[in-house]
């Protein structure tokens, strides 16, 4: 009977991680094979738990309903700094507009704000990780200004 991996992964905790996998999934009548990258088709590093392809639907159900106790991302990597601040009337146009730009360029990008009053003041937000290069982008394009923007649209407008 053909073998389908229900859970593969490379991070520190893999071992653990596929063996309590694996542990839930014998216990619930599932037979589960953990695999380290010494079995074939496993990537270099990996670890993976495979079972029946016929009891694959159920295998993705119970480690839906069972996430794992990993310990979480303690960086500060993925917490979101303002990059922008939207001022005057027509605060919700300028943060989309910001928001945008950003995520054109590959960035991550949120609005937050109080919808409850459009006419105050807007945020966008980027993960810390990516500040700098959000900084960059805004400044870019202050420095290009209207024809700047112009022109880009005309660019996208050719393509």
């Amino acid at each position: 009977m053909p073998q389908v991996t229900v859970f593969r992964s490379a991070d520190e905790r893999a071992d653990d991680d596929a063996r309590a996998i694996a542990q839930l999934l014998n216990e619930s009548g599932i037979a589960a094979a953990v695999l380290d990258d010494k079995a074939p088709g496993v990537p270099e590093g990996a670890w993976e738990v495979q079972v029946a392809e016929a009891d694959s639907s159920r295998a993705d159900a119970l480690i839906a309903t069972h996430p794992l106790n990993t310990v979480p991302d303690e960086s500060h990597d993925l917490d979101m700094a303002t990059v922008f601040r939207s001022a005057g009337t027509d605060t919700e146009s300028e943060a989309l507009t910001v928001k945008g730009l950003l995520e054109s360029n590959g960035l991550e990008a949120e609005i937050v704000a109080d919808t409850r009053f459009p006419n105050l003041p807007q945020q966008v937000q980027v993960p810390q990780s990516q500040l700098a290069e959000a900084r960059s982008l805004i400044a870019e394009a202050l420095a290009a200004g209207p024809a700047g923007a112009e022109e880009a649209e005309a660019d996208g407008e050719r393509s």
